[in-house]
């Protein structure tokens, strides 16, 4: 699946109350990844953005073959390639100012690597739902795909690089809730 196009304009939505409802009534804590269960209902507690979709980023090899694997990589000479399916949040942001603000301040997440995280719309979640955006964790290489193999040693530093953007996330929304 094509996950990365160009940002997009905010554009005017008379119906993002109404989605927003609409969207969080159908959420319920164990559709989300456990270790971001939290961070997502605090983005969703913020009025201006709604969350449409998220993955904690998981890490297949052989002898870990479930798909929503959550336990860190092994500290291990005996791997050599590791599926990645990717980490990211997609969100719906409302035309406001808070809401222009909040994508601001999303863009500057990248800045841990600029290389491996992208702000980016999805085409196919724009047709969706208009307004939305999504902060991801892949190496740019393959910024388009849900997942990709990558080389061991590449996979553990993706895998810091995860990491650090959840704890960064969780910042930022510390300091909007103090706004």
């Amino acid at each position: 699946m094509e996950t990365y196009t160009e940002t997009k304009e905010l554009v005017e939505n008379p119906h993002y109350q109404a989605q927003r409802q609409k969207i969080l009534a159908d959420l319920s804590d164990d559709m989300i990844d456990v270790p971001i269960i939290e961070l997502i209902n605090a983005f969703n507690n913020l009025p201006h953005c709604f969350t449409l979709q998220s993955c904690y980023g998981h890490f297949i090899y052989y002898g870990q073959n479930d798909s929503h694997n959550l336990e860190p990589l092994p500290i291990t000479n005996t791997i050599d390639k590791v599926e990645y399916r990717i980490a990211y949040i997609a969100f719906c942001i409302e035309n406001s100012a808070s809401g222009r603000g909040l994508i601001e301040t999303l863009k500057e997440i990248t800045a841990i690597d600029q290389k491996n995280i992208q702000f980016c719309c999805a085409e196919w979640f724009w047709k969706r739902q208009v307004n939305s955006y999504a902060l991801q964790v892949e190496p740019d290489r393959f910024k388009t795909k849900d997942r990709t193999m990558l080389d061991y040693k590449e996979a553990l530093h993706i895998e810091k690089i995860r990491n650090e953007f959840f704890v960064r996330l969780d910042g930022l929304l510390e300091n909007v809730r103090k706004r």
